[in-house]
């Protein structure tokens, strides 16, 4: 028998540690020859699995470092996934961006969003590993909740095309119960696919854990307070930085906001799921988290609303001593025409015939002129937003970008135009697209509409036909499917009525397109591509133009008063040639507007005189004018302003619509002639209404809402005057018969006999009397 190595004949001395690192067993393992006998194999393989579990794995500082940026990337995946599946209504204008195209960013776009949101993920990691002390125990914590959210983020977009929002959590606090309900298809095997994952993930980390030697300790220190206070540390810093991250990023000129946008961070407002795509999960939603939306103004105080409310009620009181109309007693139809603009105005460019030779007579006989939009090549939402509320996008912070994402979700009372019809069940919209989009599903709730129709459920538009090789639903079905609604209604409504067809891009989309364009003389040629955009998107307008002309005859056929007020909502973003030129940023910012009654309106033949130039801030109090209708205080109120300033806008630039910040400078204001107007020589009643505009939408927008029940928004309606003419007549019959009963008791008092002292004088004596 052979004898045993030295270097493990002592076994009693040796410690289970050093037994499992030099592989010794209790009898070496060995047979007589020197061959491994089964109980050997038996006693190597428990030394393996002790191995495993009993601490004998040290890792170098290194590898734990290298391990760290693995999950941390690993966790940056997970929640891409959860916005980068793709579902079966995958915005059409937007190109699906996976996770490999979020990463390549860095070296095709110089983008480094990847590297942003491991920075931002990596805070919540260091802080965990701090707070457990364990690198195995806050590994899985990151990567569970990460794999948790991303199932989340993917059930939500599967389902609605909209990613989880911060205003999302407002309804896990009210209504988790229902949550269930909006559980997609199949979602019971995505479930049971991540809690499989979840559980491996934990077995391996535990698994690892217990190997380690060290057990993955961040801070081992002998001294405990001073350990306690470097674990503090740990976790108090990164949090902060965190914190100040996620509500910084979304105010412009902000450390974070800078800082994302030099790492290539390029908001997308406009679809949640685009930019949670482009741009990272983790920063889409920090941005909208605490949005700046201006500033408090330094007068505002309930006192100075109710003053505010009681100034304009009489100014809205002489308005409408002279107006007959009520504006619930006619159906009000608003369009936002798709990017529609007259291409033949845009500066440096021909175009060998006009596109839109219907319109332009129609707006020869009607209230029409042009409207200053904020948005070049976007910003569709925006003007959409100003036109149902009032409210201006020159009044809020340049670091608020989008009311629909990033305010209007968050809001319990938003007053619009549409509800002076009363009941939301006459209220309603048609945009034949994903609803998701803007958030436009959930605000339209909140406007008061009882209906959104549109590509997907709960309301689908009913006609959704496409012209050519066009991607989107023609202007004639989005018409068709309204004055359906509009022909089955039994009383006055207002419609909301967006279109899609002459969205970007702008592809040849058309057969037998006979429009030509080239450069005007003197100015420097198109390219290609451009030329190409522009004769598809001037075929795009001309049939636009057929659509909605049909759309107004039909309208005209109709019964009852009907108002049409049509917008264009902004230019398209495809004239580089002109955009080139800085003095050309006015021309590229106005856009084609109406408002049309139909024959059986009393507004029929009303062609008002100083509807030139205005905002879609003012739509609502031209379309009370036009209809001779009478107004709520706070209609009274932009009366007054647009009597001062005819359109205002914040400042506006020739390039695409960005969603990073509105240019620097004064806001735009528009005199009467469509010239642009120097604030600082306003006069004080001008900066007066100013003033009073920024205090309304504070109010409304950011503060206590003390206009709320005051009546300034109320719109009259005959019911309602009718009451208050009772009300009055009821009053003044009671003060007639007080004084009828006064007078009667003064009358009786005069005619009652004489006291009974002047009864008992004699004769003689009251005769001197």
């Amino acid at each position: 028998m052979l004898e045993k190595p030295a270097a493990i004949s002592d076994q009693s001395e040796m410690g289970d540690a050093e037994r499992e690192l030099t592989g010794a067993t209790v009898d070496g393992g060995l047979g007589d020859r020197g061959t491994r006998t089964p109980s050997g194999r038996q006693s190597r393989h428990r030394s393996r699995v002790g191995f495993l579990l009993r601490g004998s794995m040290a890792l170098p500082t290194w590898a734990y470092a290298l391990l760290f940026v693995v999950f941390d990337a690993l966790a940056v995946a997970m929640l891409q996934w959860g916005v980068t599946l793709e579902s079966s209504r995958v915005a059409l204008s937007n190109p699906l961006i996976g996770f490999w195209g979020f990463v390549s960013a860095m070296w095709t776009d110089r983008r480094f969003v990847f590297v942003l949101n491991l920075l931002a993920i990596g805070l919540v990691y260091l802080a965990l590993l701090f707070l457990t002390n364990r690198f195995w125990a806050a590994t899985p914590i990151l990567l569970v909740a990460s794999a948790l959210i991303a199932v989340i983020e993917h059930f939500k977009v599967v389902s609605r095309y909209e990613t989880v929002l911060p205003s999302d959590l407002d309804f896990l606090h009210a209504d988790a119960g229902n949550i269930v309900t909006f559980l997609p298809a199949g979602s019971l095997w995505t479930i049971v696919s991540t809690v499989i994952v979840i559980a491996l993930v934990v077995l391996v980390c535990i698994l690892l854990g217990r190997a380690d030697r060290w057990k993955g300790r961040v801070v081992t220190c002998g001294n405990k307070r001073l350990g306690a206070s470097l674990r503090l540390a740990g976790v108090l810093a990164p949090v902060l930085v965190l914190a100040l991250f996620m509500s910084a990023v979304g105010t412009y000129g902000s450390w974070a906001n800078s800082f994302a946008r030099w790492m290539g961070d390029q908001p997308s407002m406009w679809d949640s799921v685009y930019d949670s795509q482009r741009n990272g999960t983790f920063v889409s939603f920090s941005r909208q988290l605490n949005p700046k939306v201006m500033d408090r103004p330094a007068d505002y105080s309930e006192a100075t609303m109710k003053s505010l409310s009681r100034r304009y009620a009489k100014d809205a009181a002489a308005i409408n001593a002279d107006r007959s109309a009520y504006m619930n007693e006619s159906t009000v139809v608003y369009i936002l025409s798709e990017s529609f603009s007259d291409p033949t105005r845009v500066p440096g460019l021909q175009v060998n015939m006009d596109p839109m030779p219907k319109i332009r007579s129609i707006k020869r006989n009607t209230t029409s002129g042009y409207m200053l939009s904020s948005g070049y090549g976007g910003g569709t939402a925006n003007m959409e937003f100003m036109a149902l509320s009032g409210l201006s996008m020159a009044n809020f912070d340049p670091s608020l970008t989008s009311p629909y994402q990033q305010v209007v979700p968050d809001l319990k009372w938003m007053p619009t135009v549409n509800q002076a019809w009363g009941a939301p069940e006459n209220s309603q919209a048609f945009h034949p697209y994903e609803p998701s989009m803007y958030s436009r599903a959930q605000n339209y709730k909140t406007f008061g509409f009882s209906r959104f129709y549109s590509l997907a459920g709960p309301d689908v538009i009913d006609h959704q036909d496409k012209i050519d090789r066009s991607q989107y639903v023609s202007d004639k079905s989005a018409y068709d499917s309204a004055l359906e609604e509009m022909r089955s209604a039994k009383s006055d409504q207002f419609v909301e009525v967006i279109t899609m067809q002459n969205h970007m891009p702008y592809n040849d989309w058309y057969n037998g397109n006979t429009f030509q364009v080239s450069a005007a003389d003197g100015a420097l040629p198109l390219g290609d591509d451009e030329a190409n955009s522009i004769r598809t998107y001037a075929k795009g307008v001309n049939l636009t133009d057929h659509a909605t002309r049909s759309f107004l005859y039909s309208i005209d056929q109709l019964k009852k008063p009907v108002t049409v007020v049509f917008y264009g909502d902004h230019l398209p973003g495809i004239y580089n040639t002109a955009g080139a030129d800085q003095s050309n940023s006015l021309a590229l910012h106005l856009t084609d507007y109406f408002i049309w009654s139909n024959q059986a309106s009393p507004a029929r033949d009303v062609n008002l005189s100083d509807s030139q130039y205005t905002s879609p801030n003012f739509f609502a109090t031209q379309a009370a004018e036009h209809m001779d209708a009478k107004v709520s205080p706070y209609q009274a109120f932009l009366t007054r302003l647009r009597g001062k300033v005819s359109a205002m806008e914040p400042p506006v630039v020739n390039q695409v619509q960005g969603w990073e910040r509105i240019p620097e400078g004064q806001t735009i204001y528009l005199d009467a002639q469509g010239k642009p107007m120097d604030a600082r020589g306003f006069d004080e009643s001008t900066k007066q209404l100013l003033h009073d505009y920024q205090l309304i939408q504070y109010d409304i927008m950011v503060g206590k809402q003390y206009l709320k029940g005051t009546g300034f928004m109320t719109t009259p309606t005959r019911a309602g005057d009718e009451a208050v003419a009772r009300k009055a007549q009821q009053q003044a019959q009671k003060r007639a018969q007080q004084l009828a009963q006064q007078l009667a008791r003064q009358q009786e008092g005069a005619a009652k006999p004489q006291s009974a002292e002047q009864e008992a004088q004699p004769p003689a004596a009251k005769s001197a009397q």
